[in-house]
């Protein structure tokens, strides 16, 4: 991101939140490019939140058409077939965000993410993944951490009424008042393939189920080469089978990952529209708070279930010897 200010436009535009945040921090939101992959309705709450928030450009990659059960969790898609006809699921989502804030740049990458090379991460600050296979995930996670330049990856996962989010800032410095001074703070974070390979045994007691449940479901979805969220309760026997597999292999109690939670997560083909806002907002903050700098971030990994209303943050990583 360079140096410079804003415009008279732009002050006038966002005058309240630079009186939140300050205008460095809005000058900073302001020249930030975000990709977005995958555009369901929690990447779309997303979406619109950073639009509105002000800043330099998303660009939107997802090249499905559209399908009833799209239609049903993305509000930036018009109910009129005459309209979106022909057109692919990030053109018809561009077209609506723009209106939002014409200030921002929204456009469209088409083609599989994960066949683009580490070059064409570069010119992001931020990249996120919504409902990504677990290699693609992995994979553009790695791209992300070969450039020079720090990348902000975020992988979100909205299932039902269950949601996940991860987050990899690498080496991040931010700023955190302490009293009245501002103290420089350092958070280092593991890559999305790091985290998941921490042994389930050396994780905290009472870790969250929704992070083991996870788990089993990407690997039961890469096993069989599903796309997320293409899963319903008749393949609960092979993912019961897969959790006994994996549990004896990191010598945990099967017990602490519960049937009904697998079974809500594998028939959640849909998202529930008020956990997309919940978690579409959250991921927004934590966007914003990556590129401004202040605030403390969050690492790593984020819950959320509506049964219980409870958002659980999630510290996975390796332990320094």
């Amino acid at each position: 991101m360079n140096g410079e200010e804003l415009t008279e436009q732009e002050t006038a535009l966002y005058d309240r939140q630079i009186r939140v945040w300050g205008a460095d921090a809005q000058r900073r939101l302001s020249k930030s490019h975000i990709l977005v992959s995958g555009l369901k309705g929690t990447a779309i709450e997303f979406c619109k939140n950073i639009v509105l928030a002000g800043v330099g450009s998303v660009t939107l990659n997802d090249d499905r058409i559209v399908t009833e059960e799209i239609l049903s969790a993305n509000f930036l898609i018009p109910h009129d077939e005459s309209v979106y006809s022909g057109k692919s699921l990030a053109e018809l989502c561009c077209d609506s965000l723009k209106d939002f804030n014409p200030m921002v740049r929204v456009s469209v990458e088409k083609g599989e993410l994960s066949n683009f090379d580490v070059d064409f991460f570069d010119k992001f600050d931020v990249v996120v993944l919504s409902s990504s296979t677990l290699s693609t995930k992995i994979s553009v996670n790695e791209k992300c951490r070969k450039l020079l330049k720090r990348i902000a990856f975020y992988a979100v996962d909205c299932r039902d009424s269950c949601a996940e989010i991860f987050v990899d800032l690498q080496n991040y410095i931010y700023s955190k008042k302490q009293g009245d001074e501002a103290v420089e703070c350092l958070l280092e974070y593991p890559s999305f393939e790091e985290a998941i390979s921490v042994p389930w045994r050396s994780l905290p007691r009472r870790v969250s189920k929704l992070y083991l449940a996870m788990r089993v479901i990407e690997k039961f979805e890469e096993l069989e080469s599903r796309i997320p969220g293409e899963t319903s309760a008749s393949d609960l026997p092979i993912v019961q089978k897969l959790r006994k597999q994996l549990s004896e292999a990191q010598s945990l109690d099967e017990s602490q990952i519960p049937d009904s939670l697998l079974e809500r997560l594998l028939e959640g083909r849909i998202e529930f529209p008020p956990v997309s806002a919940i978690i579409g907002g959250i991921l927004g903050q934590e966007v914003i708070k990556a590129l401004s700098g202040k605030g403390d971030p969050l690492k790593n990994f984020f819950f959320f279930d509506a049964t219980d209303g409870k958002g659980i943050i999630e510290d996975i990583s390796k332990q320094k010897p």
